[in-house]
């Protein structure tokens, strides 16, 4: 991938390049489309009125809304680490109906590996993956690094919020109106 960075009233604004063949294809321009699609569609618009507009076919606008589907009356898991409003969203989480919720602090993330033996540790976190399996949608809050390895390791939805830059060295706040405003989306 080739980044390029242009000044942008004072600020620095980032453009990202994906070479493909003999094709270059610009990130930011493919996000400008796809979000004008989105809003379109947000706005009562039919597919068959989006694609129309925009000369594209049907078939892609319905594929792009089935590829970011979150389903209704999903079951949803709550996971992250390391968290310092640790206790304020798993009092929201039970308020919100979420099913299953893993949070650790950077202390008890360290500690939760420590006190295990190796394999112990390997079929805990086996257990985990397992369990999580069955739940529609996962909400993942963790570093830069483990929120795409979480989105690949599943099958299901996998909504991912990075915390931090890995690695994160100490606890970190995270807004619960973020999940407030993911469930509520989901369960609409």
């Amino acid at each position: 991938m080739l980044t390029v960075y242009k000044n942008v009233y004072r600020g620095i604004c980032e453009m990202q390049f994906i070479r493909i063949g003999e094709k270059v294809i610009s990130k930011e321009k493919l996000n400008r489309e796809i979000n004008k699609i989105l809003e379109l569609r947000a706005k009562g618009v039919t597919q068959e009125g989006v694609a129309r507009k925009l000369g594209i076919e049907r078939t892609f606008v319905s594929r792009l809304e089935s590829l970011g589907e979150i389903r209704r009356g999903q079951r949803i898991a709550l996971i992250g680490f390391p968290i310092k409003n640790k206790e304020e969203l798993t009092r929201l989480a039970e308020e919100l109906g979420i099913e299953y919720v893993l949070l650790f602090t950077q202390k008890e993330r360290f500690e939760f590996i420590k006190r295990k033996g190796n394999s112990e540790l390997f079929n805990e976190i086996m257990e985990i993956i397992v369990n999580l399996a069955d739940f529609d949608l996962i909400i993942f809050m963790g570093s830069d690094m483990r929120v795409p390895i979480v989105e690949k390791i599943f099958s299901v939805q996998v909504i991912g919020i990075v915390i931090g830059h890995s690695p994160i060295k100490e606890s970190k706040y995270v807004n619960p109106k973020e999940i407030i405003e993911i469930v509520k989306q989901a369960k609409n």
